[in-house]
């Protein structure tokens, strides 16, 4: 768990006595002094041991008291996705019980939705068979869904669904909650996905690390609430220019888990990249891994046929700070206590377009909010429908008042944007042949 340099460097005098002047106040001096000795845990000052705090502030802490202040964006990946103690990876985080919960948790009237909106637009582009693939499914709650409605359909003899998790757990509970039967691979029989398995309507199921694991094939992709946990980086103008924010120790951590911001003392490299000559905002946030996805799915989608429809709450770059924490269903602060809490971030949606644009590789179509598309998909008629069907008043109450949560302009409606990306030679047919949900093509910036 210790950063390279310091494995390679323990037990040697000069490299303590150097790192020692670099964290020159005594009480850096003490746990500096403890962490080369070969210890994993940074044990503080005498008078106040760090051994009672959690595995992943512990490391955190070693790993900014050997080399600095880190950025968010690598505070974000170890917070959620770290093997041994990130959030994600050891536990369900969704629901009432969880932290936070999702538009397919609340209503099945979302998936299903989805599902007939993603039948229309196969429909009307191709005859072939589709990959469905979902990143970060959750619980699987929402393929479930849409894996209903194509039964319903007579189609699920021509899809298959593709799952891209990092999470052990949350992998689990998609297994059990979509298949029959499933197993876990082995590393050693070298196929790109770690886990399959088979639905009781016979599709065929896999677990994927990555998307660049994903086999070629036509393919519907979705992403909801995907690209909010992405890593972050967050920049603040200055009168001496850009600096990157930070995150080091905060000089309370004697008493609890608690990290801090600070501004690095000059441009970094990120700064220079990631930031426009002509960026109106004084604070601005943007995640490359995002671009880095987006770029690859442009490029899946160009070489095998398909679409793509994107989830989640954002804006279209024109938000600064949004960069926040959420623990029992409450907001908190993202440094305090970490691996306890969601992390998460506005995604901006301008920046997603930019990326699948370039080229005139996709076109896209939206942002629209959660409301305008559910809404133009017909979901008041099939929530009077289900009304109609229900056996009683308590399921009566359920169905409207999760109707109500996915589309109030107050509560879920509004904040939530969809956005849905096709191959640029499309652009004629969808044009004549509207994707439904959305109102107008925008061209490429």
């Amino acid at each position: 768990m210790f950063p390279v340099s310091c494995k390679q460097f323990i037990g040697s005098p000069k490299i303590v006595r150097h790192l020692v002047d670099r964290y020159c106040t005594t009480d850096r001096t003490y746990q500096l002094a403890s962490v080369l000795k070969g210890r994993y845990v940074s044990t503080g000052t005498k008078d106040d041991p760090q051994k009672e705090k959690s595995i992943l502030y512990r490391h955190l802490y070693s790993r900014i008291l050997a080399g600095g202040p880190i950025t968010i964006a690598e505070y974000m990946r170890e917070v959620l996705t770290s093997p041994s103690a990130g959030y994600y990876m050891n536990k369900d985080v969704f629901g009432t019980e969880g932290d936070f919960t999702t538009s397919p948790e609340i209503s099945q009237l979302f998936g299903e939705m989805i599902a007939v909106w993603s039948v229309n637009e196969w429909r009307k582009i191709s005859n072939q068979s589709v990959q469905l693939v979902e990143l970060g499914p959750g619980r699987g709650t929402l393929s479930k869904d849409i894996l209903r409605v194509y039964h319903k359909l007579g189609l699920s003899s021509r899809v298959s669904l593709h799952l891209v998790e990092v999470s052990p757990t949350l992998s689990d509970l998609q297994a059990k909650n979509l298949c029959k039967t499933y197993e876990e691979i082995d590393n050693d029989k070298c196929q790109s996905y770690y886990k399959h398995g088979t639905t009781e309507d016979g599709v065929t199921v896999f677990w994927y690390r990555t998307i660049h694991d994903v086999p070629s094939g036509f393919s519907i992709i979705i992403a909801q609430e995907f690209f909010d946990a992405m890593p972050i980086h967050k920049f603040q103008k200055t009168n001496e220019g850009w600096r990157e924010i930070l995150i080091d120790i905060h000089p309370e951590s004697k008493e609890t888990e608690k990290f801090r911001y600070v501004l690095s003392r000059s441009a970094t490299p990120n700064t220079k990249f990631y930031i426009s000559e002509h960026e109106p905002r004084d604070h601005i946030e943007t995640s490359p891994q995002t671009a880095v996805i987006i770029d690859y799915i442009a490029n899946f989608l160009i070489g095998n046929g398909g679409f793509a429809l994107i989830a989640d709450y954002g804006h279209n770059g024109d938000r600064t700070d949004t960069f926040r924490a959420f623990r029992n269903h409450k907001q908190q602060d993202p440094l305090t206590n970490p691996g306890t809490a969601d992390l998460t971030a506005d995604v901006d949606f301008s920046l997603l377009r930019r990326i699948a644009c370039q080229n005139n590789r996709l076109i896209s179509f939206g942002p629209v909010t959660q409301r305008h598309f559910l809404k133009q998909l017909g979901i008041d008629t099939r929530l009077i429908m289900l009304l109609k069907k229900a056996s009683d008043d308590s399921t009566r109450k359920a169905l409207i008042s999760g109707y109500s949560m996915i589309t109030d302009e107050d509560k879920m409606g509004n904040c939530f944007k969809f956005l849905s990306l096709f191959p640029s030679v499309l652009k004629d047919n969808l044009n004549k042949w509207p994707v439904a949900g959305f109102q107008a093509i925008h061209t490429p910036e």
